[in-house]
């Protein structure tokens, strides 16, 4: 129907963000969200929280080690781990926290 509003358009509503630093340079990101489209909104909320966390303990980068998503009615939840540092890591996921979260704040996505 005409009337009807197109939800795949709508933003996920972005709830809590918890951190949990586990040993050094490596932090634990735990997110939620409802109204996700799918698990890359999960992963893209995580990551603008692992980038402006970096910020904030003054390193500029950060290394994606894993993300476990699980979605129960309609809530969407994140686990993921990254590694934050100085200087740019080693390996294939890795982020400038700087760009990633002027590119989270252009998105609409929260951080930290």
């Amino acid at each position: 129907m005409a009337d009807e509003p197109d939800v795949s358009q709508a933003a996920p509503t972005y709830g809590a963000i918890n951190t949990r630093l586990l040993d050094g340079d490596l932090v634990n990101f735990l997110v939620s969200l409802r109204g996700a489209a799918n698990e890359t909104d999960v992963t893209a909320y995580a990551e603008c929280a692992a980038a402006q966390y970096a910020l904030i303990r003054g390193y500029g980068f950060a290394r994606h080690v894993r993300t476990n998503v699980s979605e129960s009615a309609g809530t969407w939840r994140g686990d993921a781990v990254y590694t934050i540092s100085p200087a740019i890591p080693q390996g294939l996921q890795t982020i400038d926290a700087e760009v990633t979260v002027a590119n989270c704040t252009e998105a609409g996505i929260p951080t930290v």
